[in-house]
């Protein structure tokens, strides 16, 4: 797995580099879900709770999907600690589910069903994320939807961490939006069928 550690208007030292490494590297190593590589981000920023908040993002590709992480703490250390069990915590649920999907797959194909083949997510959350600010877009992004399932769209809103997920489903061909409620269960809205 490839590892880059840079800092966003900021110099990092080799210690703090080789911690990060270190540190996310193991985290994501130690799961084996076939990570192809990880970027570390690190930066300080102003932040309402935190005066000089420590910043790390962390984002590691694997094939199909993306897991991000974005952590800030008052020490660039402690949000690299805090970043490296976060992604850990989100790539142990990718693994469980990917790997009881597979065991379901598996099952299905002993009892003779016929089960399609599901297309890898090619879909990078960040793409779809648009930052609104007084009423005006701020940020514009295009990106193409790959079909997936109910399940695959799961997958990827926990392992980018985000609020809501945009996809095409793989069934009806239709844009649905998943998104995560407040109490923490998901929702999930389809355009209505014509009458």
């Amino acid at each position: 797995m490839d590892i880059t550690v840079s800092g966003r208007k900021m110099p990092v030292s080799d210690s703090l580099k080789s911690y990060a490494e270190d540190k996310i590297g193991k985290a994501v190593e130690q799961l084996e879900v076939g990570a192809i590589a990880c970027e570390i981000v690190l930066y300080r920023e102003k932040n309402k709770s935190i005066a000089n908040a420590a910043i790390c993002e962390v984002t590691v590709l694997m094939p199909g999907h993306v897991a991000r992480v974005e952590e800030s703490e008052e020490d660039m250390f402690a949000a690299i600690d805090v970043a490296a069990a976060k992604i850990a915590r989100q790539l142990r649920k990718f693994k469980t589910r990917v790997q009881s999907k597979r065991i379901k797959k598996t099952e299905q194909s002993v009892e003779f069903q016929r089960e399609d083949a599901h297309p890898e997510s090619e879909l990078d959350l960040d793409k779809l994320m648009d930052e609104l600010t007084d009423d005006e877009i701020v940020r514009r992004k295009r990106m193409r939807f790959s079909p997936m399932t109910e399940e695959d769209a799961l997958i990827q809103i926990d392992l980018l961490g985000h609020d809501f997920f945009v996809y095409t489903d793989r069934d009806s061909n239709e844009v649905h939006v998943l998104y995560r409620r407040e109490d923490g269960s998901y929702g999930l809205l389809m355009p209505e069928e014509d009458e």
